[in-house]
């Protein structure tokens, strides 16, 4: 059984709507970075793990793993899908650390991929609410962006959050995309563009949602034992953690909190031996820009109504006390569903590295990562450290 695991390489494509590029193309493009970057050969490669939420209707491709094994030139390794709404790239990071953690093997790749602008926007949106419950939400009409608006609408009752909090998260996000050459939507907004923007599901606008997104991302595993073999300094996984609530919203006890990312992240904490405090930097499941409040909330980083006025308060900024998003997030970044777990990790990575250019944080060490599927039904947390232990 391995002590530790550590990611050793990352490769990850530019996010946003790729005419020019393939399902296929994607994740063996990213797989070839994450490869080049932890100096390795495919033949030293074990497992797979693929995470893709729908690339039946979004690309009319299965049997992606074999697809993903076959392309990469690693025939005959066992690869495996994994689907968990738009937290399958962050349960194939844990599905990979657990496969290295149980001394099974000694490298796995974890990737993510989706291309999803290749069909109308209203098809992307039916296949998008597959991730809830069908018979009982998406048939009656109800759609992901007006779920995200009650749990906002419900959040502002309870807790006197307000419309401009809300906003000020696409702020701050869109100014950090701004620094990422691999952000979809490279460019700042002002807080009276985001408030003025279309109404989509009232309280929420255009520019409180993320996009539909194509690409894909990838990290490369290593057991302790074999990271010390390759000479190679791995930003280790100290803790991963995977939790679920019920898939529809209205059998939840709140709207205003998310108990699956409050379960994950007391099990992250105590599996870390850490306390929210001991973290520098955070990529938190921003699908909405109300999703970062709760999660802020969630992660321990406040207390529970108090995530709209910290960021108000730009606690939250690249230069705050607990930096948020430092990517752009899902909203500025970008959210190919599937990979956007893996593209989290990979900011973690690049950040304690003290590889993220214009948007380091200073004194990164730890960070975490949180991936949300659905509305919340899953929620799977992961910490990263340069340090062991």
């Amino acid at each position: 059984m391995s002590s530790r695991v550590g990611i050793i390489g990352v490769g990850m494509t530019k996010f946003g709507e790729l005419w020019d590029r393939g399902y296929r193309d994607l994740i063996v493009d990213a797989g070839a970075m994450a490869i080049k970057d932890a100096g390795i050969e495919g033949d030293q490669i074990e497992g797979i793990y693929v995470g893709s939420m729908s690339p039946g209707l979004f690309a009319e491709q299965e049997h992606v793993s074999a697809l993903v094994a076959d392309y990469s030139g690693l025939r005959g390794i066992p690869a495996s899908r994994v689907e968990a709404a738009c937290a399958s790239g962050g349960v194939a990071l844990r599905e990979a650390y657990l496969a290295i953690k149980s001394g099974e093997m000694d490298i796995v790749v974890a990737g993510g991929v989706e291309k999803m602008t290749d069909i109308p926007t209203g098809s992307a949106a039916v296949a998008l609410m597959g991730a809830g419950d069908q018979e009982l939400e998406a048939f009656k009409g109800v759609t992901f962006p007006s779920l995200y608006a009650l749990m906002a609408r419900r959040h502002m009752v309870e807790y006197g959050t307000t419309i401009e909090q809300i906003s000020q998260v696409a702020v701050k996000s869109h100014n950090n995309a701004s620094l990422n050459e691999n952000a979809q939507y490279p460019f700042r907004v002002t807080l009276e563009q985001v408030m003025n923007s279309t109404l989509i599901a009232d309280p929420l606008r255009i520019l409180h949602c993320s996009g539909i997104t194509d690409g894909a991302a990838t990290v490369i595993l290593a057991s302790e034992e074999k990271a010390e073999e390759l000479n190679n300094d791995p930003v280790w996984i100290r803790s991963s953690s995977l939790a679920t609530d019920s898939i529809a919203l209205h059998d939840r006890k709140s709207f205003s909190r998310m108990d699956a990312a409050i379960l994950a992240a007391r099990k992250a904490y105590k599996g870390a031996g850490i306390k929210p405090e001991d973290i520098d930097f955070a990529e938190l499941h921003d699908c909405f820009s109300i999703a970062e409040i709760l999660a802020i909330e969630a992660m321990g980083f406040c207390e529970f109504g108090e995530g709209g006025k910290i960021t108000e308060d730009g606690e939250t900024e690249l230069n705050g006390r607990i930096p948020i998003n430092t990517s752009g997030g899902l909203k500025g970044r970008g959210h190919p569903v599937g990979a956007t777990g893996i593209a989290q990790a990979i900011e973690a990575v690049l950040q304690i590295r003290g590889d993220a250019g214009k948007r380091q944080v200073k004194g990164a060490r730890t960070g975490l990562i949180q991936n949300v599927g659905g509305s919340g039904a899953t929620c799977v947390v992961h910490i990263l450290s340069g340090e062991k232990e």
